[in-house]
């Protein structure tokens, strides 16, 4: 299996955010350009900030985001100098639309992974979630992504609103000989918080912890079946399964427009940031930022899930959590025989 982005302990993953300008405005977006800036960074701003980051080179991913990081003029040289620094990977996140001709400017060689949102397995569901006429341009988006010999990975957020569909993503994802399938929990944060639908989202769009364990792990596994890696969030632990955070165990950096850099992504609403990116340098925010909230310790496990969503924490009628919350950057991964 190629090793691109990685959910476990002690690896370094970089999230970098080149800009935060989208075409669509899908209804759980994390995108907060109050708290992440709205620049579009330019080539050589976006290659200081790499070379700011210290990580062993060889052992991290570079995950390229916005926004819609196609609308980037400059992305296929963005990929190619990034992959020249040395990195374990560089990958690509799209919505599909796949602007500036950017395949046709990167070749499988410059590009280790593209990653594709998909939020349904059928327009009716996908396109009142993510933009009308969203669905069959990710389709054939991830048809030319296999045309032209792209590793390609599927990302899918379970909410309420598209959970009964994840069965009809199993068939739908061999069809298009995907590579590696991410299953997401939806957030809190951005806007699924700040412009809900009312035909959508309600006071609590995450799914219950019977329904997440009911369907996620068989939905998962039926995947993997056909000989493709799955990676999903255990989102909930019983007590007794030791809680890991991975703002402590991992190197994961969520770097934005505007310099924030963040190592969890519940804390993005928030100016909660551990570090900042002032004049191409890293620097450590003073507290209390994040890195303060990672050293607590809580019978619910994460601490910003207690703080941001506690909804989907249950609790005894003595007040005790039933279970923990996992870390978000932790996650299962079943990876074919």
């Amino acid at each position: 299996m190629k090793k691109t982005v990685s959910f476990s302990k002690g690896v370094a993953n970089l999230f970098f955010h080149i800009l935060t300008r989208c075409n669509l405005k899908c209804s759980h977006c994390y995108i907060n350009p109050l708290q992440h800036g709205d620049q579009t960074l330019s080539l050589e701003t976006i290659v200081k900030w790499l070379n700011a980051i210290e990580v062993t080179r060889s052992n991290a991913n570079v995950i390229i985001l916005g926004g819609e990081p196609t609308l980037h003029p400059d992305l296929g040289e963005i990929v190619k100098q990034t992959k020249t620094m040395g990195y374990n990977s560089v990958t690509v996140d799209t919505n599909g639309y796949l602007f500036n001709d950017f395949l046709d400017k990167v070749t499988p060689d410059d590009l280790d992974a593209l990653s594709f949102s998909l939020d349904g397995a059928s327009s009716a569901v996908n396109d009142p979630l993510r933009g009308k006429g969203s669905y069959h341009r990710c389709i054939a988006g991830i048809k030319l992504s296999k045309a032209k010999g792209f590793y390609t990975s599927l990302i899918y957020t379970v909410s309420r609103a598209n959970i009964h569909q994840l069965d009809q993503m199993i068939p739908l994802v061999k069809q298009l000989q995907i590579d590696r399938f991410f299953i997401q929990a939806i957030g809190l944060r951005g806007s699924s918080v700040q412009n809900r639908s009312p035909n959508i989202f309600n006071d609590n769009m995450q799914v219950s912890k019977t329904l997440w364990e009911e369907i996620i792990p068989f939905a998962a596994n039926k995947i993997a079946d056909f000989g493709i890696t799955v990676t999903y969030p255990k989102v909930f632990l019983p007590l007794t399964e030791k809680f890991e955070c991975a703002g402590k165990v991992a190197d994961n950096y969520f770097i934005f427009p505007n310099g924030r850099v963040y190592r969890c992504p519940l804390c993005e609403d928030y100016p909660l940031h551990g570090f900042e990116i002032k004049d191409n340098i890293l620097n450590r925010t003073p507290s209390i930022n994040e890195s303060d909230l990672f050293q607590l310790t809580i019978p619910e496990g994460c601490v910003m899930n207690k703080l941001i969503q506690p909804g989907n924490i249950d609790y005894t009628p003595l007040g005790k959590p039933r279970h923990q919350i996992a870390c978000c950057l932790l996650k299962e991964e079943i990876t074919p025989a």
